[in-house]
């Protein structure tokens, strides 16, 4: 088996796991909700449990544990760990991440009708009941880590709080989405480009990251730069393969209309440096994500698979 195929084998393993963590803790936090609005709970549980890839809770658990804060799957000592802080960010920032794709999708912004092979929220509901579910999951997310049994200090959870809240709004990802709608149907340089994907995209990433480590009390701040590094490579590598997959993939298999960038005229990384071009960054990305691992002294092997997936996945 090649060296890439034992990293995506590593990665599908550790989904597989993550991915039915994380949806047991989302839905728990939906069940929680009052019966107040039903149909706006079961547009915010629509758009929040529909599946996808996980990445960003993947990220806060695969930090969380790497750094020792917690064993999510080792059975003989599971009474022994807290894992109530690694679920409450990881759960936190899929609540970000939906409300933001159900935003993205409305006739508004992207317009669109499919996500993750189904109707999208304002498809499925209105754009109402689309509007105030987003609305909702990110106050659900700051609710959920806002809660006083995390076992963390205040001070270290108003830290998390605020860098997700950074992460999410002006200078994060609602920046970001502004400057791809302010940028639709111009030529940019490379430096404009970056800027406008690592906030739209990657701040988020590298919150993910963070959050995990912010988990660990003791946690020492050259290696939370360290894995900030990775992090922001590994954003940016996300975004650039996905600008490739706009155009190499196809609809079933990305669970979103194909093509959609070159029909909004979005600047995407292809457009500007060529598909074999584009490529070749995705690649230099890995690189700096992997070289940014090197600097700390724990298994990185989990986060190294990760970076590998990100740079070679094909939806």
């Amino acid at each position: 088996m090649s060296k890439q195929s034992c990293h995506q084998v590593a990665v599908s393993q550790l989904q597989a796991q993550y991915q039915a963590r994380i949806a047991a803790v989302l839905s728990q936090a939906i069940a929680r909700l009052s019966p107040l609005a039903p149909q706006l709970k079961a547009a915010m549980e629509y758009g929040l449990l529909q599946g996808g890839k996980r990445v960003r809770p993947l990220l806060v658990y695969a930090t969380g544990d790497l750094l020792g804060q917690g064993d999510l799957f080792a059975q003989a000592n599971a009474a022994s760990v807290n894992n109530t802080a690694l679920d409450a960010a990881a759960a936190a920032v899929e609540c970000i991440h939906a409300y933001s794709l159900i935003h993205d999708d409305l006739p508004a912004m992207d317009d669109d009708d499919l996500r993750r092979g189904k109707p999208t929220v304002h498809k499925a509901f209105d754009e109402a009941t689309a509007i105030l579910a987003g609305d909702a999951l990110q106050a659900l997310a700051f609710e959920l880590l806002s809660q006083t049994n995390l076992g963390l200090s205040a001070e270290r959870q108003l830290r998390m709080v605020q860098e997700l809240a950074v992460a999410a709004g002006y200078h994060g990802m609602c920046g970001g989405q502004a400057l791809d709608i302010q940028y639709e149907g111009q030529a940019i340089d490379s430096a404009a480009l970056e800027q406008l994907h690592c906030h739209k995209t990657g701040a988020l990433i590298l919150a993910a990251v963070r959050l995990g480590a912010l988990c660990t009390p003791d946690l020492q701040e050259p290696h939370l730069q360290a894995l900030s590094q990775y992090a922001q490579a590994i954003g940016l590598a996300f975004q650039v393969q996905d600008d490739i997959l706009d155009i190499t993939a196809d609809t079933q298999t990305l669970g979103k209309t194909q093509g959609k960038d070159i029909m909004q005229q979005k600047s995407t990384y292809p457009a500007l440096l060529g598909l074999e071009g584009a490529r070749q960054l995705a690649d230099q990305l890995l690189d700096q994500a992997l070289s940014a691992l090197a600097d700390i002294p724990y298994p990185t092997q989990t986060l190294e698979a990760f970076a590998h997936y990100i740079v070679k996945r094909d939806f």
